[in-house]
């Protein structure tokens, strides 16, 4: 069986940046054994898949090489950009239905797509002894939501961490993100993911669901301009819209081809 297959580098306007994900398209759901196993051969933070259904939307779901996610930015972004730049999708948004529900991303001017995802705002917490260990760093402020989120005084602190994946695996919860004021951005952040098989992943959407009611709060500002300080890095463009958030990035496509799977 061949399966149409695109690699594309989100959150970012060239290659060999931002975060690299996988897109295929498909005519029917396989079983999930093989899904995964094609997002594990694949190797990628995320390998999207979507379905077409009959109102004109996409089912999507999405695969670390080790589990199934129930949110990804930087994948659907991509997912969205397949279907707009390769597949000939009309009109200026896209519809997905997921296991986070109904998710859409527009095309605004130029090329820039916006996801419009839930807000996830965490809530302060005390700070685990394994996140300063896996860490290597005390932060001014821990909060949680799906992930836990390490506020820290600047840039160079977050940018200069150097975690220990083991002991951050250690963690009940799926990702840590730590944040700090950009010095010429509003924000910036790193994101681990050890237990779901992603120790940094270079450019996190999911992540801002809870880093954009944090920093609005903070910056009494809705719009709010964002950099992931990973090896690749990436850029994002976010909005704060009340229980929603909107995600802003460009994608670029890295290559095409097909899967060859039995």
């Amino acid at each position: 069986m061949s399966l149409p297959y695109y690699q594309v580098d989100a959150f970012t306007d060239r290659l060999f940046a931002g975060n690299p994900a996988g897109v295929c398209p498909l005519a029917g759901w396989l079983p999930d054994e093989l899904l995964q196993s094609i997002a594990a051969e694949n190797n990628l933070a995320e390998t999207a898949f979507i379905l077409p259904y009959s109102d004109g939307g996409f089912d999507l779901r999405w695969f670390t090489p080790t589990i199934e996610m129930d949110l990804c930015g930087h994948a659907t972004l991509a997912a969205a950009h397949v279907l707009f730049r390769h597949l000939g999708h009309a009109g200026e948004d896209v519809r997905f239905q997921t296991r986070s529900g109904m998710l859409t991303v527009s095309r605004d001017k130029g090329d820039l797509l916006t996801l419009d995802f839930p807000a996830r705002p965490a809530t302060a917490c005390e700070t685990p002894p394994e996140l300063i260990a896996g860490l290597g760093a005390q932060p001014v402020t821990t909060a949680r939501a799906r992930d836990y989120l390490a506020v820290f005084e600047t840039e160079e602190e977050v940018r200069n961490l150097q975690p220990d994946m083991a002991m951050l695996s250690l963690l009940d919860c799926l990702g840590i993100i730590a944040t700090a004021p950009g010095k010429d951005c509003d924000f910036v952040s790193r994101f681990f993911a050890p237990g779901a098989g992603v120790p940094e992943d270079p450019v996190t959407g999911s992540a801002h669901c809870t880093l954009i009611p944090y920093w609005a709060e903070r910056l009494e500002r809705t719009r709010l301009q964002a950099r992931q300080l990973s090896q690749r890095g990436g850029e994002l463009w976010c909005e704060h819209r009340g229980d929603r958030v909107g995600i802003g990035g460009r994608a670029v496509t890295y290559a095409t081809g097909f899967l060859q799977v039995s």
